[in-house]
């Protein structure tokens, strides 16, 4: 025994020796030893292994030493990744929301869509998608999605449930091009102010806004309100095509720069269409960021548009994809992005520290600058000046804007947080329109008609109130009467937007907005505009 133990002994000493004589032969290259390791793992790990997993964990862990934005990603979550930004997919063209009763709900069909085509109507229940029943089986949205989306030209087969039709509806729909809006509302916030929602730069973002700007001068716009409010951006092209529309051709945009990557500049092609004497409003919020500080930064080094809002969130590092030919991918950072003046939009990380990068917003909350402007503090190193009236902005993180707008939080309350986090506004909404819905059209049969006079009354508030407790929701009266404003207007353009169109909801939404508000305000107010852009 003792003879064994000393074999063992010796052994354990001449594997050390063995593998430093090696290495002093070859000198191993991180690649060598990426690949030894998958190797080894493969080979003699105690349990079956997955190779594919184990190199896409590695890949992850690797990005991980890096900035918070390099990322890799699946073949499906490519997909996912892309599929808004591309414009369009293959699908049915419903909106849809699950009830409380785990049910497919039919919101909205996209007009000229396949489900639109065959009669799919708001307020039908889908059952049944080709084999599979989706009713009340606990099914994600995501598995849903998957069912009902599919390549151009396919048919899904659906049953559908239709209040007032005993029997469950056929329907053959055959898939299409369903196109993903990037401009989800825009209207005339009065005779002279249009008002344009961007949710975030895709590849048709700059047709859509360009649309938009067409329809809204034909109503008389000759002043504009951009907002970008919790626009997390997109495509590079979109953010800079959108401001070129108010600068003059040759003006600089925005630049790329990197140790790695040679420099890009992006200039105006041409002089913009939008009225070089209109004013011009950015609404932002922290939670705006990358092609939307882009877009704001570049109007705001021009002296071209008032910010108004609250600090952007400070993404101004480009990323690069570089794809698999499984469909998987690296989304690699390669250089950060610049304003016309130079400031540099991305705020500081630590490399490897995901966990602090994502708990900035909360220090942001936490430090009162989301209430008081005079929270941020930042060095006079970080100062730089507008191209052409010298005010004074800020690199370092984000867009400050030129005008702060404060969050509000006074109406917010703990019956109101329960309510939203357990869906009784959009169960409540979907349930009422589903017995009213034909009463609602015939009083209300226009947009207009139903924002001008719709007032919600003592039984529909109590049936909302009776849905919350029925969920688990006690009823708070004094948390009540002080959401009770909130409650409504959210409520009212819950509403609007089934009945009538998307953009609906933020037009009603918007008359308790703060920053909107503000924006109008100022807008309106052309001295005060004047004051701010120092002209």
């Amino acid at each position: 025994m003792k003879r064994l133990i000393s074999i063992l002994s010796l052994l354990a000493c001449a594997i050390p020796m063995l593998f430093s004589q090696q290495q002093q032969q070859f000198r191993w290259t991180p690649d060598d030893k990426l690949k030894y390791a998958e190797r080894i793992i493969s080979s003699y790990y105690v349990e079956e292994v997955n190779r594919d997993t184990i190199v896409d964990e590695a890949i992850k862990a690797m990005l991980k030493t890096l900035d918070p934005h390099s990322i890799y990603s699946t073949p499906e979550e490519t997909r996912e990744l892309n599929e808004p930004l591309s414009g369009n997919f293959s699908g049915i063209g419903i909106k849809f929301n699950l009830v409380s009763t785990d049910t497919l709900y039919v919101i909205e069909t996209v007009a000229g869509g396949p489900a639109k085509k065959v009669g799919i109507q708001p307020g039908d229940r889908i059952i049944k998608v080709n084999d599979t029943i989706i009713a009340g089986v606990k099914m994600k949205n995501s598995e849903i999605m998957k069912r009902l989306r599919g390549p151009k030209g396919t048919v899904v087969n659906v049953k559908v449930q239709r209040k007032g039709v005993p029997e469950l509806i056929d329907f053959a729909i055959t898939r299409d091009d369903i196109p993903i809006y990037s401009v989800e509302a825009s209207y005339m916030a009065d005779l002279t102010t249009g008002y344009i929602l961007v949710t975030q730069f895709g590849e048709n973002t700059p047709k859509e806004f360009s649309d938009a700007l067409n329809k809204l001068k034909k109503q008389g716009m000759k002043n504009l309100i951009i907002d970008l409010q919790g626009n997390g951006g997109g495509y590079l092209n979109a953010a800079y095509e959108l401001a070129a529309n108010f600068l003059n051709k040759g003006d600089l945009l925005v630049y790329t720069d990197g140790p790695r990557i040679p420099t890009n500049v992006y200039k105006a092609d041409k002089d913009g269409s939008f009225p070089k004497d209109g004013r011009v409003v950015v609404l932002v919020d922290q939670y705006s960021a990358s092609a939307s500080e882009i877009l704001s930064g570049a109007l705001q080094d021009h002296d071209r548009a008032a910010i108004v809002g609250r600090r952007t969130f400070g993404k101004g590092l480009v990323q690069r994809p570089f794809p698999f030919p499984d469909g998987s991918m690296i989304r690699l950072t390669v250089s950060k992005y610049y304003t016309p003046s130079g400031r540099c939009i991305q705020k500081p990380y630590t490399k490897g520290d995901v966990e602090g990068y994502s708990s900035d917003m909360l220090k942001r909350y936490e430090s009162g600058e989301f209430m008081h402007p005079d929270s941020i503090h930042l060095p006079d190193s970080l100062q730089y000046k507008t191209l052409h009236k010298q005010r004074i902005v800020y690199g370092g993180g984000g867009i400050m804007p030129d005008r702060f707008v404060p969050i509000d939080t006074a109406w917010y309350t703990p019956y109101y947080r329960d309510m939203m986090a357990k869906g009784i506004f959009n169960k409540y909404i979907i349930n009422y329109i589903d017995s009213n819905r034909k009463g609602l059209t015939d009083k209300y049969p226009t947009e207009q008609s139903f924002i001008d006079s719709f007032t919600p009354d003592d039984d529909f508030n109590n049936g909302f109130i009776a849905m919350g407790k029925e969920n688990g929701v006690e009823f708070n009266e004094e948390e009540y009467s002080k959401s009770k404003t909130q409650i409504d207007t959210i409520l009212k353009a819950l509403l609007a937007s089934d009945l009538y169109e998307g953009a609906s909801y933020s037009r009603i939404v918007n008359e308790i907005n703060p920053t909107y508000q503000e924006g109008l305000r100022l807008i309106n107010d052309k001295k005060e505009y004047e004051r701010l852009l120092g002209k």
